[in-house]
């Protein structure tokens, strides 16, 4: 077939390339279990990946088979049925799980930080709390926060939200309009943050619970995105929108990047997924590639060598930084404050060389890697959504240069 060709659903790949090796883990039957449970997820999540792409549709088909498989309740503690899986355990499955599928393991990410986050700190109550575990236990409903606005972009930066709650006698009424809200097709919750109209009538920023579908709150499709274009980030705006008064919710603190739990870390994993399969794609194509001019596969070719040298150089550092903060924010205990900076740093490592590994994966493949008909070109677009994640880089670069200055 050639690149100009279009791709059908009989052409599409139907298995993914052997996966690297990837020691020094699982080290315990649990981290075992949820790296073999993403393995499966991502298979049937690859089958999928093209056409939704393509398509710039929401994988609800996926996501049914992530639900169904428990997936989507991991992080959920074990006292309500989930698996409370550690930041750690997270992370190995999201790798593995974004092998398949960048977009849909980016958006699983969201719900399942949030969740682990929430079960972490304890920071809702517990009867909120414990309604959500049972009804994502039992229902597969999702979570997500809506953070960033047309005229703010990223809240990690300060300055007020446009969207705002006011009290009414009935609760809070919510007017305004939410960019980039991951999953949106999919959600029962969405976490607002927003200014809220205080009792003496100033505004301060807060966050409220919202229900979907509410009266007054549509999606707006406005998602149509070079990157993880099967994540359903479109736009929620609100007209009106009223909520009892008890669905607001404690306010986050604390600057973007310095999370010393760990769970900031879980999308860092997903883009590191990415370059892994992009990877696996450009050596095996490597091993099976026979030019008539070469009579050999290029893998035999030192320049191929040196460029697949360069990328396992990438992925071991990347995964050493991203995997050994993880562990290290597990054995801190009460120092963990002391080395949140790490997380910034483990994310921007985890980014940027994602970034890298799929340009070199492109350039052993060479221009075939640029046609649809082959899921390297999707994976070279899906990792630089990761430098829009927060921290951004030059957010991350401050936080640790003040760390390291002691400012």
């Amino acid at each position: 077939m050639s690149s100009s060709s279009p791709t059908t659903t009989a052409d599409r790949p139907r298995s993914l390339a052997p996966s690297s090796p990837f020691p020094p883990f699982p080290r315990t039957a649990r981290q075992a279990e949820v790296m073999a449970l993403a393995d499966r997820l991502a298979e049937e999540a690859a089958a999928r990946a093209m056409v939704h792409d393509r398509n710039g549709t929401f994988p609800h088909d996926t996501f049914r088979l992530l639900r169904d498989a428990g997936y989507l309740a991991l992080t959920v503690p074990e006292r309500y049925g989930g698996r409370g899986a550690t930041p750690l355990e997270l992370m190995l499955a999201q790798e593995r799980l974004a092998r398949g599928d960048g977009a849909v393991a980016l958006a699983a990410a969201m719900h399942l930080q949030i969740v682990g986050g929430l079960a972490e700190s304890g920071a809702w109550p517990e009867p909120l709390f414990g309604r959500l575990c049972r009804e994502i236990v039992e229902d597969g409903a999702l979570i997500n926060s809506a953070a960033s606005e047309p005229e703010l972009g990223s809240p990690s930066r300060g300055g007020p939200y446009a969207t705002v709650a006011v009290p009414t006698p009935d609760g809070w009424r919510i007017n305004g309009r939410k960019t980039w809200t991951t999953l949106s097709p999919a959600l029962r919750y969405a976490i607002v943050l927003l200014s809220i109209e205080e009792s003496d009538g100033s505004l301060g920023r807060g966050s409220v619970l919202v229900p979907i579908p509410t009266p007054g709150l549509r999606i707006e499709e406005t998602w149509d995105s070079l990157s993880m274009r099967a994540s359903g980030s479109h736009d929620l705006v609100f007209e009106d929108v009223l909520v009892p008064a008890e669905n607001r919710l404690p306010s986050p603190s604390g600057p973007p990047g310095r999370d010393p739990r760990g769970w900031s870390l879980i999308t860092s994993a997903v883009y590191l997924g990415i370059a892994v399969a992009a990877r696996d794609f450009a050596v095996q194509y490597a091993q099976e590639r026979v030019p008539s001019g070469v009579g050999a596969p290029i893998a035999e070719l030192q320049p191929v060598q040196h460029r697949i040298a360069q990328i396992e150089i990438l992925l071991l550092q990347a995964r050493s930084v991203l995997y050994g903060t993880a562990e290290a924010f597990e054995e801190a205990g009460d120092e963990r404050d002391a080395i949140a900076w790490r997380a910034a740093a483990a994310k921007y490592t985890a980014t940027n060389h994602a970034i890298q590994v799929t340009d070199q994966a492109l350039r052993v493949v060479g221009s075939t890697g640029l046609s649809r008909a082959h899921p390297l070109e999707r994976y070279v677009r899906d990792v630089r959504a990761g430098t829009g994640n927060p921290p951004l880089d030059d957010v991350a670069l401050t936080v640790i240069g003040k760390a390291a200055l002691g400012l």
